[in-house]
């Protein structure tokens, strides 16, 4: 039987799961993630694929408990819907929990091979995986969890956020391996070189990183001067045509008290800041336009838009520049869409969803498109789309010097998805070594420099501006000329190898019979 546990290891598999969780905002306990799966890697050969489903459901439980507020305050989903849905995403991403462990401890079984070599290899395939199947949702990937030691994730910009996964399951898993041992009177000291390699391995890494952060690595010749505006503009009443006026209003005093803060390169407005369609000409679109000319600074914000072409329509998410004229100098279109969210990607197979998830966007992707700033491009990464790795570098490998990230996180409410939403974002300043600017409707609007560093922040759910000096250009990184080679050479060697073992199973098996 696959799910069956005892007591004890179902407790320590739940246990590592819970444990982890610790690890992300807004418990932040990074320390934690580096040896919170050992319970679950000492138990888990007896059922290898039951404890690490326990393990996955305990930590994307705590994870996305925040979906219960988007999908019944603003999805108009009813609590039960709700909670099935809430579920059934746990329960799917647990798998790649459950998967990472049956295949380690399969390999063992099958080649002697130990899980301190297979786990880490398995475990980052897992979660590259995991990013791509079915639109991806890489949220809350392991190396996300070393987000407040600057130190530990400067290597991103050699193997990306998914070389500090690596290296925080091959330190878990040599822990286990420590521990047994410890617990083995006959042990040999050959049982030790496991722990003793992490722990090379994690010192390295450490120190790659404080060489790093001794350089000059936020520093850069050229500068932009940034004014962020935060409108705090209520979810409930963001698309009330009886409210857009106000909303226009509010950002319009933002920006204008900003321009006369100091000299204003650059002001930008969150995702979706303007209640309308900008192409439409509506009345409120002078009101938008007066602000470049009247501030003597480009303006960056985020409208829906939409496309007409062989007589159907296309609606889009994306983010306008106007020029200091006011005039539209370009347009950045959303490339990877939120599924149930912006659109429906079921609507064919399940007609009946689209009565279940309430206000279902039918947005169309768009493609990658940098806007010119004169001193630099720029890429915009919209909403969630910060939290693909190869989005915000492929902007760069087009030549960007600037990264901008407009989100609308009133969604999530006063819960941690905000926290971790900015936590994921500033693995794409590491990986790229570029400055980002970030402008959030409800919070969290940051100014993040190439070290991963958050210069400047603001609060949840207040209306403010944020100003800052922000460099220009990006330094050439391993990672953004490589990308992530590493999860997918990992994810050849699992494919390769365990064929190739359950081939020669199948094989010594025939001929015994």
């Amino acid at each position: 039987m696959i799910f069956p546990l005892s007591d004890r290891a179902l407790a320590l598999s739940f246990l590592s799961g819970l444990v982890l969780a610790l690890a992300y905002p807004r418990a932040d306990l990074s320390f934690v993630a580096w040896f919170a799966l050992v319970p679950l890697f000492l138990v888990m050969e007896k059922r290898p694929f039951a404890s690490g489903f326990a393990a996955g459901t305990a930590f994307f439980a705590i994870i996305l408990y925040w979906l219960n507020i988007v999908m019944t305050t603003y999805g108009g989903m009813s609590p039960f819907f709700a909670i099935v849905a809430y579920l059934l995403l746990v329960f799917y991403l647990a798998l790649y929990f459950a998967v990472s462990t049956w295949l380690s401890c399969r390999l063992r079984k099958l080649l002697g091979l130990s899980p301190w070599i297979s786990l880490p290899v398995v475990w980052v395939a897992a979660e590259y995986l995991r990013a791509h199947l079915l639109s991806g949702f890489p949220w809350a990937s392991l190396g996300y969890s070393q987000q407040r030691y600057l130190s530990m994730i400067q290597s991103a910009d050699l193997f990306g956020v998914y070389g500090i996964g690596f290296l925080l399951v091959f330190f878990n898993a040599s822990v286990a391996e420590g521990w047994r041992a410890l617990r083995d009177k006959k042990a040999s000291l050959a049982r030790w070189a496991p722990l003793a390699a992490a722990l090379l391995l994690l010192a390295g890494n450490a120190g790659y990183g404080w060489r790093q952060l001794r350089g000059a690595v936020d520093e850069r010749p050229r500068s932009l001067s940034i004014a962020l505006i935060q409108g705090n503009v209520d979810q409930a009443v963001k698309w009330d045509p009886d409210f857009k006026q106000a909303t226009v209003d509010r950002y319009r005093r933002l920006s204008m008290d900003a321009a006369q803060a100091g000299k204003t390169d650059l002001i930008i407005w969150p995702e979706s800041a303007t209640p309308f369609y900008f192409d439409l000409g509506e009345p409120l679109l002078a009101r938008v336009r007066e602000i470049p000319p009247a501030t003597g600074a480009r303006l960056l914000f985020g409208a829906p838009a939409y496309e007409v072409a062989n007589g159907s329509v296309r609606y889009l998410n994306s983010a306008f520049l106007l020029s200091r004229r006011g005039e539209v100098s370009g347009r950045s279109d959303k490339i990877h869409l939120v599924p149930f969210g912006e659109y429906n990607p079921l609507a064919k197979v399940f007609p009946f969803l689209d009565k279940l998830v309430h206000g279902v966007g039918d947005f169309s992707p768009g493609s990658l498109n940098p806007l010119s700033l004169d001193e630099a491009k720029a890429g915009v990464l919209i909403c969630f789309e910060a939290i693909f790795p190869e989005i915000a570098r492929n902007y760069v490998r087009l030549g960007c010097g600037l990264l901008i990230n407009v989100t609308n996180d009133a969604w999530f409410g006063r819960s941690s998805a905000p926290y971790q939403h900015l936590a994921m974002t500033r693995f794409r300043a590491v990986e790229n070594r570029v400055w980002i600017a970030r402008a959030a409707n409800t919070g969290i609007s940051a100014f993040i420099a190439p070290s991963g560093r958050v210069t400047a922040t603001t609060g949840i759910f207040e209306a403010a501006t944020l100003r800052g000096e922000t460099g220009l250009g990006a330094r050439a990184t391993f990672y953004n000329r490589w990308g992530d080679f590493l999860p997918l050479l990992f994810g050849v060697i699992v494919l390769v190898v365990w064929c190739g073992a359950e081939w020669r199973h199948y094989r010594q098996k025939s001929r015994t019979r």
